[in-house]
């Protein structure tokens, strides 16, 4: 397959998958997400492959989630081969492909992004990355496993945080925070998870494989809060005003004007 949006290279154990836009700070659109689904499973038939890396393209951005300006010009995320905007399918992918998915996070992992690399087996970040939550601050939720999930990763006060207050924080503060694994000289970034690829490589597959159906045990209900949440998600993006202000302030680069949706 040629892709568009995103690079899938093999090196020894370790596929590579690569999200690049990097002129939107990698963030992703349908295509963009149908790609990723591709290359998973791509790299899940390949056999020569014992762990997969997901990275950004330039220094910037590993993601920065749905790419905000496509929704505020065409209402959607753009055209799929599908039809249809697949991000909790590629959720599940990640979490259902039986070999260890390691997030090497460049830059900026926020929003959808930042969801990315927490459903992720292992978290590397460069020391010049950054985390956090951007979707309430653009008419935006994830309130499936982008809460519930990474509440079991940081502790509920810490996941209130990250959600309620959107701010961001640097790589130090996430691996204190048990976000991320290990922080690295972003020189460093790429050699690293691919010296994690191959210490994985030298393991039994079939132990990862069981160990990781193990951990996905515990959370795997809530596969069904996230079918419901994109699903309140869709419903509230596409068909209310509070969700097309969110996304038209971020296009025109203003403070939306969330307040006149205030619940009572």
């Amino acid at each position: 397959m040629n892709y568009e949006d995103i690079e899938y290279t093999v090196e020894g154990p370790a596929a590579i998958i690569t999200m690049n836009r990097p002129k939107r700070y990698n963030a992703f659109r349908a295509k963009t997400v149908e790609e990723m689904i591709n290359a998973f499973r791509r790299a899940w038939a390949d056999s020569s492959v014992q762990a997969v890396i997901l990275t950004g393209a330039g220094d910037k951005a590993f993601c920065t989630g749905g790419d905000v300006k496509q929704r505020a010009e065409t209402g959607d995320y753009g055209p799929s081969e599908s039809g249809m905007f697949e991000i909790g399918n590629l959720h599940k992918t990640i979490r259902d492909i039986p070999k260890p998915v390691i997030a090497a996070v460049n830059g900026l992992a926020i929003g959808g992004g930042h969801v990315l690399h927490v459903l992720c087996d292992l978290t590397i970040a460069a020391d010049t990355a950054r985390f956090g939550q951007s979707g309430p601050k653009v008419g935006s939720f994830d309130a499936g496993f982008g809460s519930a999930f990474l509440a079991r990763v940081v502790g509920e006060k810490r996941a209130r945080e990250i959600w309620y207050l959107c701010r961001q924080y640097d790589a130090q503060t996430a691996e204190r925070w048990g976000l991320v694994n290990w922080v690295v000289p972003a020189a460093d970034l790429l050699d690293e998870a691919k010296k994690i690829a191959g210490e994985i490589a030298e393991k039994s597959p079939t132990a990862i494989r069981v160990l990781k159906q193990s951990f996905n045990a515990d959370t795997d209900h809530q596969a069904g809060l996230s079918n419901m949440a994109m699903s309140a998600l869709d419903l509230f993006t596409h068909h209310t005003e509070e969700g097309a202000e969110g996304a038209a302030a971020f296009a025109e680069k203003r403070m939306p004007e969330f307040n006149k949706f205030a619940a009572i």
